[in-house]
């Protein structure tokens, strides 16, 4: 496993942790202080297990699963892959900060920023999938299917 696919990987699994510890936060608000959580804290929480651990999963394993980029391919650019990880960390830590944050005030300029770190978020995924997209291919596959083979 290489360094860009182990970052993807151990973020994933730092989100996963701060995802869950948001969740007990809230059942803690909830069912012992009986106070409740706003709606924000529901948003942040899904989006960094979601967004944070599962599609930094999903981008990690693809880095590693798939195969090596053709010499020709003009997408596929390792230093792409790195602008796509730091972005995808970075807007990901800040958006669950900042519905965190507004999840118990209001700061016209932190919902904002929540929408900001959410589009760094869609466009560091379409970046990573567009640079991988030619990493998906058959490799070998192609000819046992010429030969009958069924998967």
């Amino acid at each position: 496993m290489f360094t860009t696919v182990r970052y993807f990987v151990k973020t994933s699994l730092a989100f996963l942790v701060v995802g869950i510890l948001a969740g007990l936060h809230m059942s803690f608000s909830k069912y012992v202080s009986g106070k409740g959580y706003a709606q924000e804290l529901v948003s942040a929480h899904t989006h960094i297990i979601l967004v944070g651990s599962v599609m930094m999963m999903i981008m990690g394993v693809a880095l590693w699963f798939f195969p090596r980029a053709e010499k020709d391919d003009k997408r596929y650019n390792p230093g792409l892959i790195w602008i796509t990880y730091w972005m995808i960390t970075i807007a990901t830590a800040l958006r669950f900060i900042m519905q965190f944050i507004a999840s118990y005030y209001y700061i016209p300029w932190v919902n904002t920023s929540v929408a900001v770190f959410s589009s760094f978020q869609v466009l560091a995924m379409i970046m990573f999938f567009y640079s991988i997209w030619g990493r998906i291919r058959a490799v070998g596959s192609q000819h046992r299917e010429a030969k009958g083979e069924r998967f």
